[in-house]
C-alpha cells in the first residue's frame, strides 16, 4: 500500500450552499454549475494519482456519485472552521500509518495531476510542502508528521493565511510549489476561455 494520502475537501454540490462569493455575482445556479465543472476536473487530476485518496464531504456522504468508491474513501469533515476540519483530516490520515499526507481543495481549476505528483515528490525531500495561492492563502499543503500549529489561530479565507502559515514554519525544510489561482469569484474565471458557458447571461 502506498505510504501517501492525498485528502480532498469538498463540498456537496447544492444549490445556494457552494461558491457563495461567485454566486453573489453570477447567480446560484451558475455557481452550483461551475463548481460541478470543477468537482469532475478534480476527480480527472486526482484519480490517476499512485496514493491514497479520501474525499472529505461538508454536509453528508453520497454513495452514488462522481467520486468513485473503487478509488476514494469517503469521509465527513469534522470541525468548526476550515482549520479544525483540516487538522483533523490530517489526523486521522497520519493515524492511518500514512506518512506523506497532502491536502486540496476542489476549486482549482489551474492544478494538474503533475503537479500533485511533483508535491508529494517534493515531501521525500523535505518536511512541508506548501502551494501559495494568488489571493493570499494556499490551494496546497502538505506534511509529514502532523503540526497542529498550522491550523491553528488563522483568520481563514482572508489574504493572510499563506504568510502566517509560512511563518509558523520559519526555519522548517519547506518546498514552495508555483503559485495558482483558485475559484472563489467572477473576476477569477471570467477571462478563462472554458468557463463563458456558464456567464452567458452575465452583464459586465
Amino acid at each position: 500500500m502506498s505510504k501517501s494520502l492525498l485528502l480532498i475537501l469538498t463540498r456537496n454540490p447544492e444549490l445556494g450552499k457552494c461558491k457563495t462569493r461567485l454566486a453573489a455575482t453570477v447567480g446560484d445556479s451558475a455557481a452550483l454549475e461551475i463548481y460541478k465543472f470543477l468537482l469532475n476536473h478534480t476527480v480527472s487530476l486526482t484519480k490517476g494519482l499512485s496514493v491514497g485518496k479520501w474525499v472529505f464531504y461538508s454536509e453528508e456522504i453520497w454513495k452514488d456519485d462522481i467520486w468513485d468508491n473503487h478509488i476514494y474513501q469517503k469521509k465527513i469533515q469534522v470541525g468548526k472552521n476550515l482549520g479544525e476540519r483540516m487538522l483533523n483530516a490530517f489526523k486521522e490520515g497520519f493515524q492511518a500509518g500514512f506518512d506523506q499526507v497532502i491536502i486540496i481543495g476542489s476549486d482549482m481549476y489551474h492544478l494538474t495531476q503533475k503537479d500533485l505528483e511533483e508535491a508529494f515528490h517534493q515531501l521525500k525531500n523535505h518536511d512541508y510542502v506548501v502551494g501559495p495561492a494568488e489571493d493570499g492563502g494556499y490551494y496546497l499543503l502538505g506534511m509529514r508528521q502532523l503540526n497542529e500549529k498550522l491550523f491553528q489561530n488563522k483568520t481563514w479565507g482572508t489574504e493572510t493565511v499563506l504568510a502566517s502559515t509560512l511563518h509558523d514554519l520559519d526555519g522548517a525544510n519547506i518546498a514552495l510549489l508555483d503559485e495558482r489561482n483558485d475559484v472563489d469569484y467572477y473576476e477569477d474565471i471570467k477571462d478563462i476561455g472554458v468557463f463563458q458557458p456558464f456567464l452567458k447571461h452575465i452583464k459586465t
